[in-house]
């Protein structure tokens, strides 16, 4: 339940739905011609998967006060791939159309809440025209907002540029004028529709945040005859839904309750002014709230601090503390939330930033949202979720010499290709025990390049063993697995005897290749860096560490080599002594080979910072995504193990360990 401050009461609450229609009617039809994104590469092709990082770069990812909120998301929307989207937007090219996988990636609402704002300066409504796959988070963002977001591969395919179209809101009708053809968009779930009906998140969020904080949340796991038909993510679902008549088939649109709801100082403005509209700021507590500064925090630039400035601020107003609210450097939040004990098995967390399905690791049900989600649900301590349909990977076969998490995954996203999850919950089921957490960690994580809703190990022994090794208390929700009789839409199985060490190309992680064979063309690069959410915990720096002590004294990288660990407690621990290392610490180790130390942030892994990427310049990193002007505008990234990357700074081209001369041992450098 909701903790009031003093003086207030629910009726304050109440008052904020006053005035509200249900059903708001929408009776003017939208008119606007085709913006359309081609795709250079294939001409006469509609560009797929553009990420929000093309839409909105990471730079103008910034807000440096509340009343100025979508300034720079307006500037910098679409800044290098059409640099006069807000002008031809102004003159009437409001109908953005765009292939499959559109707006991938990034939770990064500015994206969706910037576009529409380019739109109503101009007095005018945006129209995103699109595939039938899209970014989930994307959607969710758009809907919330109110940005009108029509999926219908029949329409892109027609559309020329400067066609005549209209959008009927009320109906969703879609026609091109030009060439006479009427679409019916693929449907919204019943209350998705009744939420973009219905005045959007915020409409949503006044009228129910009275009754939300009367109401305490019940969270009861299912029965044994009720999970048999459920994935593990399922039963999360289940146990948390607000309403417990609820179905959890996919295509539902259930109230879920939070455990935590984590976002970083990126995200936290967007949230703390959607906290603020549906509750009026000064009546309750944020419910689950947890903020990491770890994007923004060592730019250097004023805007940016006064960005982490807001954060600060709200934090203190609420009493969060530590560990939920972390200071620069304590630590990336998906390394360090669960370092303090605020995840485990069993619980919901929908973090706003992608990469919260790391949580899946832990047998949590992680999950990337908008800051307006995370906003509704700091003030109702629930959210709103589509339940999407079940995807299961069984990892089967044995571990092959130097083969970790990040080459099992890439390997993954390799063989999905194009299509990738789907948008489907992933059941990750490690049959034969042997992945460590540093390798489920990678593995879940990725789950955002893999455009899943989530990916999640249930809990079992490497679990248990995990949580038993640190001082966080009892686990509050009892154990539980995908039940026998669950329906999978997409079952498959990756022998892990087939899977060697990878490297991602540009400009997509599923773009990979198997590390010996990128070793014959010698690439070279400017810059090898170790760390990011991904790989950045104590074993994957132990991992890099034990390469370059095993090459032997002397060997040094040939370029600039740069470690980010995941939290400060990770930079702490790997300046102790370890037995592996003859009693040398990791870090001396790294050192020794010439790695700098940076303080753990993210800045590098999305092109902020001074160790960003210059235009030309080539880097392989242990980061998670290497798309277009992710790691610095004009740079490329290739993605790789802690190992190959680490045996990479001392050949000074991209290979394997093996390419130093160092055999395979179990017991020396495995995990």
């Amino acid at each position: 339940m909701a903790e009031f401050l003093p003086g207030r009461t629910a009726a304050d609450l109440d008052a904020r739905a006053t005035g509200l229609s249900l059903t708001p009617c929408e009776t003017r039809t939208i008119t606007g011609r085709a913006l359309i994104f081609w795709d250079p590469a294939r001409p006469g092709f509609k560009r797929d998967a553009i990420d929000t990082d093309q839409i909105t770069p990471a730079a103008d990812c910034v807000s440096e006060s509340l009343e100025t909120l979508d300034e720079r998301w307006k500037a910098g929307a679409f800044r290098y791939l059409m640099p006069g989207f807000r002008a031809r937007v102004h003159a009437g090219d409001t109908f953005l159309v765009a292939g499959e996988r559109f707006a991938i990636g990034s939770s990064r609402e500015m994206s969706p809440a910037g576009l529409k704002a380019i739109a109503e300066e101009a007095g005018r409504d945006l129209v995103v025209i699109c595939g039938a796959n899209m970014g989930d988070i994307f959607r969710r963002n758009a809907l919330n907002l109110g940005l009108h977001v029509v999926r219908c591969p029949e329409a892109v395919a027609d559309a020329a540029d400067g066609d005549a179209f209209t959008f009927d809101p009320a109906t969703r009708a879609l026609r091109n004028v030009t060439q006479a053809r009427d679409y019916a968009p693929l449907p919204l779930a019943p209350r998705e529709d009744e939420m973009r009906r219905s005045g959007g998140i915020v409409a949503m969020g006044r009228r129910e945040v009275g009754r939300a904080a009367r109401t305490p949340p019940v969270i009861a796991f299912p029965d044994t005859d009720t999970a048999r038909y459920l994935t593990s993510t399922q039963q999360v679902l289940w146990a948390h839904r607000v309403d417990r008549d609820a179905d959890v088939r996919p295509g539902s649109t259930i109230r879920v309750y939070a455990d935590l709801l984590p976002a970083s100082d990126g995200t936290a403005p967007f949230a703390i002014h959607t906290f603020n509209q549906i509750t009026g700021g000064d009546v309750i507590r944020p419910q689950q709230a947890a903020i990491a500064n770890d994007h923004f925090v060592f730019t250097g630039q004023a805007g940016d601090a006064s960005q982490v400035a807001l954060g600060e601020a709200f934090a203190a107003r609420h009493g969060l503390g530590a560990p939920r609210y972390a200071r620069p450097g304590d630590g990336i939040f998906h390394f360090y939330f669960p370092e303090q004990g605020l995840v485990k098995p069993g619980f919901f967390i929908p973090g706003a930033d992608s990469h919260s399905r790391a949580y899946g690791a832990f047998g949590a049900v992680g999950i990337g949202v908008g800051s307006t989600t995370l906003g509704f649900g700091w003030s109702t301590g629930y959210i709103y979720l589509t339940v999407a349909r079940q995807r299961r990977v069984r990892f089967t076969g044995r571990l092959q010499p130097w083969v970790s998490g990040k080459d099992i995954v890439l390997e993954l996203l390799r063989r999905w290709g194009a299509a990738q999850a789907q948008g489907m919950s992933v059941e990750l089921v490690d049959v034969n025990g042997q992945l460590p957490m540093p390798y489920r960690n990678t593995i879940a994580n990725m789950m955002a390049e893999a455009e899943a809703l989530n990916g999640i190990f249930a809990p079992d022994d490497v679990t248990t063993a995990w949580f038993e090794a640190r001082s966080h208390g009892a686990l509050p929700y009892p154990a539980f697995a995908a039940g026998e009789q669950a329906e999978y839409a997409i079952d498959e199985a990756l022998d892990l005897g087939d899977v060697t060490p990878m490297i991602a190309r540009p400009f997509s992680p599923g773009n990979a290749f198997e590390a010996a064979v990128i070793a014959r063309e010698r690439l070279t690069f400017d810059r090898a860096m170790i760390g990011s959410c991904t790989n950045g915990g104590y074993d994957d720096l132990l991992q890099a560490a034990l390469v370059l002590d095993a090459a032997g004294a002397g060997a040094r990288a040939t370029v600039p080599f740069l470690v980010f660990p995941g939290s400060g407690g990770v930079a702490r621990a790997i300046e102790s002594a370890d037995p592996r290392l003859g009693g040398r610490s990791v870090a001396g180790v790294l050192r020794d080979a010439g790695a700098e130390i940076r303080p753990s942030w993210c800045g590098p892994c999305f092109g902020q910072g001074p160790d960003a990427l210059s235009p030309g310049q080539r880097a392989i990193t242990t980061f998670n995504r290497n798309w277009q002007n992710r790691m610095g505008v004009g740079g490329e990234g290739y993605l790789a193990s802690p190992a190959v990357v680490a045996a990479s700074a001392l050949l000074g081209y991209m290979a394997p360990p093996e390419a130093l001369g160092l055999q395979w041992n179990a017991d020396r450098f495995g995990l």
